[in-house]
């Protein structure tokens, strides 16, 4: 049921407001014959330290990243190319995610982006209207940190001068969602779109309900 205690959304960026290049992922393994999950594999090894989370921090530029990447998917016995896989994070908006946020918004709930992104130069047109929906984008190439480093949700809950329990948070991967759960946020994890619409559904009071399945 919906909860007057809920005051405000955390939403992921790729994987929730657009779709997940998790599928691009295997796409690319499938062509290069390695095996399926290895590009995962490879992130989720030294999580804290490896390429890709030093480019998340922007400790690595996009350039700079790429060597090291294929350097650790080497150590793994892959030859991967890493502009390649940069390139794989191109995905599309979802609409009734979109919309969803809109009638957050017009319903008065505080609404903020919290996204593991690297510093490449902008957003197109369309993502840029997207992130212009939201109160707050909390960047990992601008903070410094990243999820599920708890000092990047300490700093959302900052900036939204919230505590943790009034807070809904929507990602893909449960290992981001973790801490933010122990913190008290209600959480969401993301599987599919119309999954997390009828999640959201049930803890807020505004009326998704003709989004699903959309």
């Amino acid at each position: 049921m919906p909860t007057d205690a809920i005051s405000t959304v955390f939403f992921d960026f790729g994987g929730v407001i657009t779709t997940s290049p998790f599928d691009a992922f295997v796409a690319y393994e499938a062509e290069v014959g390695v095996p399926e999950g290895t590009i995962r594999r490879i992130n989720a090894t030294n999580p804290d330290s490896n390429a890709w989370a030093r480019l998340e921090r922007n400790e690595l530029s996009p350039s700079e990243f790429e060597p090291v990447f294929e350097a650790e998917a080497s150590s793994f016995g892959h030859d991967l190319d890493g502009a390649r896989v940069l390139s794989l994070l191109s995905t599309d908006v979802r609409p009734a995610m979109v919309e969803a946020i809109k009638r957050l918004a017009d319903a008065g709930y505080q609404r903020l982006c919290l996204t593991n992104n690297f510093a490449a130069g902008g957003h197109d047109r369309e993502r840029a209207s997207v992130l212009e929906l939201f109160d707050h984008v909390i960047e990992s190439s601008v903070v410094g940190v990243r999820k599920p480093e708890p000092l990047f949700y300490q700093h959302a809950l900052a900036k939204a001068e919230v505590e943790a329990s009034e807070v809904v948070f929507l990602d893909d991967l449960g290992v981001n969602l973790k801490p933010a759960r122990q913190m008290g946020m209600t959480t969401i994890k993301v599987v599919t779109e119309s999954q997390a619409l009828i999640d959201l559904n049930g803890l807020v009071d505004v009326d998704l309900s003709d989004l699903i399945g959309v």
